[in-house]
């Protein structure tokens, strides 16, 4: 069904009876085209785009769990394309153009809010490296805008300006960045992918792939074999355990990445802020609540929870930057897994096996990148070549010496 002005109005005065499921309950069929192993947001958005702008037809997103379950229900929300080194800045403008137009795409209200992402900084060296980091968002054809202290005090005055050690010089500002309701963003793209034929089907988890003579043929599920032309697969935290299925090892570690929620405050905060003298990032939901989060859990693990000392952490950095928030009561936490690549940036290629591809190491840009990795996962998938934007995001760059590191995010090796 369609959503509309109209249609809500029309409900409103006729009880409401006419609503119908956002998505099918499809039941799989013996074999697919197109099957996409992940019901998250670069999965459901991977479904989307090939049925929309590749004309492809037969597919089928596998999730072993229920739509909004994973880390696309578990983040801060928050969307930019603040980042420095061209490959990366160039995609994530790209993400960011398809979330301006997302809402219009999917005739679905994911409650996108480009109320700007402003980052701290606190020393002249870290004020130079985000005039590069400007410079560089600039020529990619992003927004970018350098405030002094000033500048900051005038949208955030109550802020800890002051400290002797960690005082506030000024920020990057990117008017343009904001956030997205999370789950809505998987509604979303379930929606128009069901409308378009795609068969989403939940609690149906991969067991097994189905490898003959180098080439992938299908999978091996909890409801029964799957054949498939080609296989994508795009499972966040768990592309580890997946792919060494297909007898993969790949260049990535699952951490945790906590996430948290204070009670519902009034008005405070109308944008998005970074701590640039600790890992700490908050904004204000619509109902209140103070949305923020800090640096992953310092040890391997695939569980959606998290541990006291990040929450001190995080809660330091907090009290560092917005002293009066001391007496908010945090009201929920969870964590979500993090699939932390060797540099910091993600991964969209074919595998050596014939028929399967692999999109993943997302690191901490996973939610941000959710429309261009559909995308680009899409285009790869569909036309078996390397979209603009994701041409270096290839696996083999490891071997080849061609890392994209960005400010040292990748897991162990890096250190942060």
């Amino acid at each position: 069904m369609g959503y509309s002005a109209f249609r809500i109005f029309k409900e409103a005065v006729t009880g409401h009876k006419g609503w119908k499921p956002v998505w099918r309950k499809a039941e799989p069929l013996a074999e697919y085209d197109i099957i996409i192993i992940g019901g998250g947001g670069h999965g459901l958005a991977t479904a989307h785009y090939l049925a929309s702008k590749f004309d492809q037809k037969r597919i089928a997103v596998l999730e072993k769990g229920w739509i909004g379950g994973g880390n696309v229900g578990r983040n801060t929300t928050i969307i930019r394309s603040n980042y420095m080194l061209h490959e990366n800045e160039a995609f994530y403008e790209f993400s960011l153009k398809l979330w301006e137009g997302l809402e219009q795409d999917v005739n679905y209200n994911a409650m996108v809010s480009q109320r700007g992402v402003l980052n701290l900084y606190h020393t002249d060296p870290q004020r130079d490296a985000y005039i590069r980091r400007g410079n560089a968002m600039m020529l990619n054809g992003a927004d970018a805008k350098l405030l002094d202290a000033e500048g900051v005090r005038k949208m955030y005055p109550f802020l800890n300006f002051d400290d002797a050690r960690f005082p506030i010089r000024g920020g990057l500002l990117q008017p343009r960045g904001g956030t997205v309701r999370h789950d809505a963003v998987a509604w979303g793209y379930a929606h128009a992918a069901d409308k378009r034929g795609v068969d989403i089907i939940e609690n149906c988890e991969v067991t097994a792939f189905d490898i003959q003579n180098g080439k992938c043929t299908g999978v091996q599920t909890t409801r029964g074999p799957i054949g498939a032309k080609k296989v994508g697969v795009a499972v966040a935290g768990n592309s580890g355990r997946v792919m060494a299925m297909a007898g993969m090892r790949l260049p990535i570690e699952s951490h945790v990445l906590q996430a948290f929620v204070s009670e519902g405050l009034k008005p405070l905060l109308d944008g998005v802020i970074t701590y640039g003298a600790g890992h700490f990032y908050v904004s204000q939901s619509d109902k209140g609540g103070l949305v923020f989060g800090g640096d992953i859990d310092g040890y391997n693990s695939y569980a959606q929870r998290g541990n006291l000392p990040v929450v001190e952490d995080v809660c330091e950095g907090g009290m560092s930057v917005m002293p009066m928030i001391g007496k908010a009561r945090m009201l929920r936490m969870w964590g979500g897994i993090m699939d932390m690549s060797m540099d910091g940036s993600p991964i969209i290629d074919k595998t050596h096996i014939d028929g399967l591809y692999f999109n993943g190491g997302w690191c901490y840009g996973g939610f941000k990148a959710t429309p261009a990795s559909g995308y680009s996962f899409a285009h790869l998938l569909a036309t078996d070549t390397y979209h603009d934007t994701a041409k270096a995001y290839r696996l083999d760059r490891f071997s080849r010496g061609y890392m994209i590191d960005e400010k040292g995010q990748g897991a162990q090796p890096n250190l942060h």
